[in-house]
């Protein structure tokens, strides 16, 4: 699926359908299934919750993405980009709690993005995705040109784990 070629209303449509099944992943993890749905990372992808806060409602929030472990530091992508309501959120308040299939972690996000490392991390994040990254059109595997051409709006978080 090339989502570089969607219209406005077919992106909105894929949020909206992103969205039942954040909520799907959520309640999984809420009844004590997040190691059931991390079983399989090579396929199913490595999948964490991100529990933050709204930025106007200031509400409880929560977000399922897919995530890389790249040297002992955890590192997520917003693949729709910096419009993604989550990301604005945990940009405006950083301090997050991740659920994570060993247990939850408070920690802080700071957006990476333009790191000069920002294409090799991002590679790492795309292919802990499992079948994610293919199904929107992106093989992480092609070079890093390429890499960069397909993800000009790709943020990087990286997730500073608090003791």
């Amino acid at each position: 699926m090339d989502t570089t070629k969607f219209t406005a209303r077919q992106m909105n449509g894929l949020r909206q359908a992103f969205r039942l099944v954040n909520r799907l992943m959520v309640f999984m993890w809420k009844i004590g299934m997040g190691r059931l749905i991390n079983i399989w990372p090579a396929a199913l992808g490595r999948i964490m919750v991100i529990k933050h806060l709204g930025r106007r409602s200031g509400q409880v929030r929560m977000a399922p993405v897919n995530y890389a472990p790249v040297g002992g530091e955890l590192y997520c992508t917003a693949g729709f980009g910096s419009g993604s309501d989550w990301y604005r959120n945990i940009m405006a308040n950083p301090q997050v709690e991740l659920w994570l299939p060993e247990g939850k972690s408070p920690a802080r996000a700071e957006d990476i993005s333009d790191c000069p490392e920002r294409l090799t991390l991002l590679r790492q994040i795309l292919i802990a995705s499992g079948f994610a990254a293919p199904l929107f059109g992106i093989t992480p595997k092609v070079s890093d040109e390429q890499l960069a051409a397909l993800t000009p709006g790709y943020r990087i978080i990286h997730f500073v784990r608090e003791k």
